[in-house]
């Protein structure tokens, strides 16, 4: 029985990345031998238990056979006879398909060293091809190492080309997408695993409304990068230089989803899109199940963003309606999220990176204003029930004017 550390422990640590989660892979044990040392079993597919000391995880060494479609189509064996080199073959990248011994001694029979040199993500075996979800672990992969000049190697990005043509992509529950999709969004280059997973054809596939957008031309005037496709993974790239939460940056990966249906004979200007993206938004949100916080804020975005960008034009009546629709009151970190996306879109366009954006503390300070009007001298007076919400609203309606007043240049 040898216990050897694999994959992303071994990996970051040839990188000089710091370590922060270690898989073990268990070579010549059985099951049994394994809860003779007092470890814990977990998981239904294949036999992995944890250490009752420290909670660490250690899998006995396998071997996988397809058997159906998609993410769950293996069938697992398991036994002391499967060796390290057995096990590491069933990964996906020669960079994951490295061992280490307590001893520090490399096992890396797959090249994944020469691969981690030559800053490339290539597949272990043909068998990377049996697995759909490894489509969506590539482009990941692909966007947390952007930064350190990894590229998907070519022969790989064929691979993935034709699990995307094969159908099995429809196969992967929305639960085991949205936890790649996610993670992949709130890497530090999120737009390459958008762009990844168009160069292998799967965005149009998993995402058919986002791979629309590209080729749809804006106006050059505001949109200097004229192609939507571009303007959304530049937007997404500012969410994740300024350090977006998951929320806004699934906000403004859907933003602009309403200019995929813009009439050719209306293009460049895409007047409405932001009604007419709302039923995609919601078609995405179901498709992966969405958490409730993500889906709510891409349609609020989705509906509300050029509000965003005219607001020190907007009406009183209008911004108090803006801020009526994300219920401030209530909700105040929902409208700051609001903000951010509207900043991050007015920044994600060429040129525009590093311009001000005076529109988010105008908003910041309208959502104030409303909020410190004062409930207590209307109920003084008698206000109750609808009344009472009417008044409110001539309050802050009033407080607001006043504002707009105060914010023009003198």
């Amino acid at each position: 029985m040898k216990i050897y550390k694999v994959g992303g422990a071994v990996r970051d640590r040839l990188l000089g990345i710091e370590v922060t989660d270690i898989d073990r892979v268990v070579v010549g044990a059985t099951a049994e031998e394994m809860l003779a040392k007092g470890y814990k079993p977990v998981g239904a597919d294949f036999p992995v238990f944890l250490d009752p000391k420290n909670g660490d995880e250690y899998a006995l060494a396998r071997t996988e056979r397809k058997n159906g479609r998609g993410y769950g189509g293996f069938i697992f064996h398991a036994s002391p006879d499967v060796t390290l080199e057995e096990d590491l073959i069933r990964r996906d990248l020669t960079i994951n398909a490295m061992a280490e011994d307590d001893e520090g001694n490399l096992t890396d029979p797959y090249q994944g060293q020469r691969d981690l040199e030559a800053r490339l993500l290539r597949h272990v075996s043909p068998a990377f091809a049996e697995d759909p979800l490894r489509v969506l672990r590539v482009a990941r992969f692909a966007a947390r190492y952007a930064p350190l000049g990894f590229k998907v190697a070519p022969e790989t990005l064929e691979l993935m080309h034709q699990l995307s043509e094969s159908g099995e992509l429809e196969a992967l529950t929305p639960e085991r997408s949205w936890k790649e999709i996610s993670r992949a969004l709130m890497e530090d280059q999120p737009q390459v695993f958008i762009q990844v997973l168009r160069d292998c054809d799967a965005l149009k596939t998993l995402m058919p409304e986002v791979d629309a957008l590209f080729g749809v031309p804006q106006p050059a005037a505001h949109h200097p990068e004229i192609d939507t496709g571009v303007h959304t993974l530049s937007v997404l790239q500012q969410a994740a230089l300024h350090k977006q939460p998951l929320s806004v940056r699934w906000a403004c990966l859907l933003h602009d989803l309403g200019k995929g249906l813009t009439p050719v004979d209306k293009l460049p200007q895409h007047i409405a899109h932001e009604h007419r993206g709302l039923k995609l938004i919601k078609a995405v949100n179901e498709r992966f199940k969405v958490p409730k916080d993500c889906q709510e804020l891409a349609l609020l975005v989705g509906q509300y963003h050029t509000h965003g960008h005219r607001a020190l034009e907007l009406k009183a009546s209008t911004l108090l309606e803006l801020l009526q629709s994300f219920d401030v009151y209530r909700r105040p970190q929902r409208f700051e999220e609001f903000v951010a996306a509207c900043e991050m879109d007015a920044r994600g366009r060429e040129g525009f990176e590093q311009r001000s954006y005076p529109q988010a503390d105008y908003l910041r300070g309208a959502a104030k204003v409303a909020r410190e009007v004062p409930v207590a001298p209307l109920l003084e007076k008698g206000f109750k029930g609808p009344e009472l919400g009417e008044a409110l609203k001539r309050e802050r309606l009033k407080a607001l004017k006043a504002y707009k007043e105060q914010q023009k240049p003198l």
